[in-house]
């Protein structure tokens, strides 16, 4: 089995990952910050050590303002229509997932806010000029990804960070594709909200997220309920995180979450980073030149580990279905919950078939995948 789909959720996880998440289970688990006994006390501390850990991660100046969730869709949903007012322009990108988009345009469709959306070039590139020119006077919000799920294109977020201060506009950043594995300076990239999921680059579980949120910042919320704190008042804490995080968090996810982090800590973001683009560059020089597939992004510096294909004018489900039943070699085919930019490298009809690398990816993995991929161009 060679696993191809760590733009979706990385595969496998480390070993200190899974340990702790079983450790957690079966040794601890309780609600934490809901009682005063030694289980709930120890999940308590635990999490707010891997809130401190991601803090500083990230180069947040305050532990409190990160934020758990259960994924990045929740995590963007939070932070967008926790920002947003009525009357708002909000600037976004082609290139984004439906998590950006899809509450986007619900807002747009019912009159809250202008939305304009700036259309990324055939590679998957957006020009941080191009969103400048599309501030207005009420324009209150610029939401991009760091990095397409797509094309695995990286935006100079810290360049479009730069005008949005300029502008006094607030930044939020999707880094669903980039935490773990880029370098993250919310401070440095004046980045006000950064949303991401704990499944991928962080290496952790399913059911994990979060947002980082600039101090000063204030968030309306857009759900109550439980929060171990407060509990006599029948509003909302105003306070971050009770503020955010309401109902029993996945306290063992959250803390196997922070294993993953410690993992990526101890190899180094640098090489996980370099290990991952020569997978992709392997990849690229093996099968560029064929004249039966089409590559698409920058295929260069400017690309991440992610690198989406078509072969001739064959279905990306059916070659996916082919590499799975066949082959099994998982890969990510289709539209990739993002049509706009599909529409935006040209492959709206037929999609694209995507391969993501990961740290525990092998040379010898994306070569056999190169050496089936013309294989299946031959007999097709």
């Amino acid at each position: 089995m060679i696993y191809f789909d760590n733009a979706a959720t990385t595969f496998p996880k480390p070993t200190v990952v899974t340990d702790k998440l079983l450790e957690v289970v079966t040794g601890y688990c309780a609600n934490p910050g809901r009682s005063g006994h030694k289980f709930a006390l120890k999940m308590d501390r635990e999490i707010f050590d891997v809130r401190d850990r991601l803090t500083k991660f990230v180069n947040g100046t305050n532990t409190m303002n990160t934020i758990f969730t259960f994924n990045g869709t929740d995590s963007l949903n939070i932070a967008i229509k926790g920002v947003v007012k009525e009357g708002m322009h909000v600037i976004t990108t082609s290139m984004e997932h439906n998590s950006v988009l899809r509450p986007l345009k619900e807002l747009e469709r019912r009159a809250l806010i202008e939305l304009t959306i700036v259309e990324g070039n055939q590679q998957g590139m957006v020009e941080p000029e191009d969103i400048e020119k599309s501030i207005k006077p009420n324009t209150g919000i610029i939401v991009t990804t760091h990095m397409s799920n797509l094309t695995g294109t990286i935006l100079d977020i810290e360049k479009i960070g730069q005008i949005a201060a300029n502008y006094n506009i607030i930044y939020i950043v999707d880094a669903a594709q980039s935490i773990g594995v880029l370098d993250i300076d919310v401070q440095k990239m004046n980045i006000d909200i950064l949303c991401f999921p704990g499944h991928k680059g962080l290496l952790g579980p399913m059911g994990t997220g979060g947002l980082y949120i600039r101090e000063g910042l204030e968030l309306d919320h857009i759900k109550e309920g439980g929060t171990g704190s407060f509990s006599s008042d029948p509003l909302q804490p105003s306070i971050y995180p009770d503020r955010l995080e309401c109902g029993t968090s996945n306290g063992p996810g959250i803390i196997a979450l922070g294993e993953g982090l410690k993992f990526i800590e101890e190899v180094g973001l640098e090489n996980i980073r370099e290990h991952e683009e020569s997978l992709k560059n392997l990849f690229i020089e093996n099968i560029l030149d064929d004249k039966d597939f089409k590559l698409y992004g920058t295929l260069d510096n400017r690309q991440g580990a992610v690198v989406s294909l078509n072969l001739k004018d064959m279905d990306s489900s059916e070659l996916g279905y082919i590499l799975s039943e066949d082959y099994e070699i998982f890969i990510r085919p289709g539209l990739h919950c993002a049509p706009l930019a599909h529409k935006s490298i040209g492959t709206t009809d037929f999609g694209a078939a995507r391969f993501s690398f990961g740290y525990f990816n092998t040379d010898k993995e994306v070569l056999e995948a190169v050496r089936i991929l013309k294989e299946i161009a031959k007999e097709y």
